[in-house]
């Protein structure tokens, strides 16, 4: 099979990679199309740790083609959904109710230490593979994945209905983000320094969201909570946020510093937040809101697996120099595809 390859920082490639094999209790999937994430991009940037030579990807919708001697929930021709988040719930922090921090996780991280969903095909726990409602068009589902990690920290928000919120970052999670708190009432501004995603952002969500350029936001008045999708929190975040509000923290970076004036943050009454990764009933969550939320209308492009670099290149992963690349270009596109040949059929 054809698989897109981490294969150094700043150098993604195609290669050609065995079928996995499946265990007892495993399910190998068709991948159909695995969508680009900002983790994918991180990885690539030097901004993310991941093994050399890992498969990347972890987005991905396709169809069952076999199944271990011990599976039961799902059958080849199923359309399914993974989740890429593992957990072996038996660990501390499993067994105290947080499996999203599962003390396990090292080497079983899918698109970071363990072959991901950018191939013809992909192999996972039958636990982690969940079908897709009939209502779920793939390309809908392709963004089930990142609607948990949106689900999961606007849950850390605890937001109420009458709170202002603040997103800062206009690429997909934050895009979701706001479609999600529009949906459900919220007075929300989204906020965005790349001029490309900024207008892909005024193109593609709905009138209720406020989409400002980040030098706006100054004029906008105070959030009751800001959520933080880039990764790069700035340090006047705190001047953005209205007495008693919340903070959470969503994107993250390897090397990502903030430097925050303390006396603002306490006599301000204010909550600092990092969520960290979603928890499996997100994930469950998030496939049964897919029904009804129009997610697949921030996919702006769909290429086949061999045109990854040009792909990378929509959301400023561009060559810097033989074979490697850097994160300089602006974006031009909101969320990225790669697919099959067989393409994004119903």
């Amino acid at each position: 099979m054809r698989a897109v390859v981490f294969e150094d920082v700043g150098r993604p490639g195609i290669q050609d990679r065995t079928v996995p094999a499946v265990g007892a209790d495993e399910v190998l999937v068709q991948v159909v199309a695995t969508g680009i994430c900002g983790t994918d991009r991180a990885i690539l940037l030097g901004e993310f740790p991941a093994r050399r030579g890992v498969v990347l990807g972890h987005e991905a919708v396709g169809a069952v083609t076999a199944v271990g001697a011990g599976v039961r929930s799902v059958a080849p021709g199923d359309r399914v959904v993974i989740n890429p988040t593992y957990h072996c719930d038996r660990c501390r922090p499993c067994r105290r109710g947080m499996p999203a921090h599962c003390g396990a996780k090292a080497g079983r991280e899918i698109g970071v230490d363990r072959d991901g969903t950018m191939a013809e095909f992909a192999v996972a726990p039958e636990r982690f593979v969940h079908r897709l409602p009939a209502a779920v068009p793939y390309r809908r589902g392709t963004l089930v994945e990142p609607l948990a990690c949106v689900l999961n920290n606007l849950r850390a928000a605890r937001l109420r209905w009458d709170d202002r919120v603040l997103v800062l970052g206009a690429g997909p999670i934050g895009a979701l983000c706001a479609l999600v708190l529009a949906r459900r009432g919220a007075r929300v501004t989204l906020a965005e320094r790349d001029q490309g995603r900024l207008a892909l952002a005024r193109l593609l969500l709905p009138r209720a969201v406020q989409v400002l350029a980040a030098e706006e936001v100054t004029g906008a008045g105070r959030a009751d909570a800001v959520i933080d999708t880039t990764g790069t929190l700035p340090g006047d975040v705190l001047g953005a946020v209205a007495p008693g509000g919340t903070v959470v923290v969503m994107g993250e970076k390897e090397a990502g510093v903030a430097t925050l004036p303390l006396r603002a943050l306490v006599t301000g009454g204010i909550r600092l937040v990092g969520a960290g990764p979603y928890r499996p009933a997100d994930f469950e969550l998030a496939v049964d809101l897919a029904r009804d939320l129009p997610l697949e209308g921030l996919v702006t492009h769909v290429l086949p697996l061999e045109r990854y670099a040009e792909a990378l290149a929509m959301l400023a992963v561009t060559p810097a120099g033989p074979g490697r690349s850097d994160g300089a270009a602006g974006y031009s596109a909101m969320k990225v595809l790669l697919a099959t040949d067989d393409g994004l059929a119903p």
